[in-house]
């Protein structure tokens, strides 16, 4: 465990991970968009019922998730892993969910199962990140 002085003027750990919140909150944000995309899914495509039902729920349940997410780390919190850890698990479902609902065009169901697995990837790398951070760094230099 050393500290080593930079030419800043500040100490630099080198034995923690820093989070960079800005960009994790993109990360966040993308999740929720997806999960809006897939409540509007099957009112955009032929579907059924049960397909209605499926990705109304589980869309709206990722927007909330990733939201929260993006509000804990609008506020220079880390994410919560286990929430971005559920997330994970209903971007699955949604991948896997046309293969058991009946969706009623294909249209539908690839576009589940590929909102389902951009949830899923995107949501795991959220969790991986938190998990390995011990504290959050904002970078104040915005475009």
């Amino acid at each position: 465990m050393s500290d080593t002085p930079t030419d800043t003027g500040r100490e630099t750990r080198t034995d923690y991970n820093s989070l960079n919140t800005d960009a994790m909150q993109w990360v966040s944000a993308l999740v929720a968009l997806i999960g809006l995309s897939l409540v509007a899914l099957p009112f955009l495509f032929q579907s059924t019922d049960a397909a209605v039902w499926n990705d109304t729920l589980t869309g709206t349940a990722i927007f909330l998730l990733a939201g929260y997410n993006f509000y804990r780390l609008s506020r220079d919190r880390l994410a919560s892993v286990g929430v971005a850890s559920l997330a994970v698990v209903l971007g699955l479902w949604a991948l896997v969910s046309p293969s058991v609902i009946e969706m009623g065009s294909t249209q539908l169901a690839t576009g589940t199962a590929i909102s389902g697995l951009l949830v899923a990837l995107l949501s795991a790398y959220n969790a991986y990140a938190n998990n390995k951070a011990d504290t959050p760094e904002r970078t104040r230099a915005r475009a």
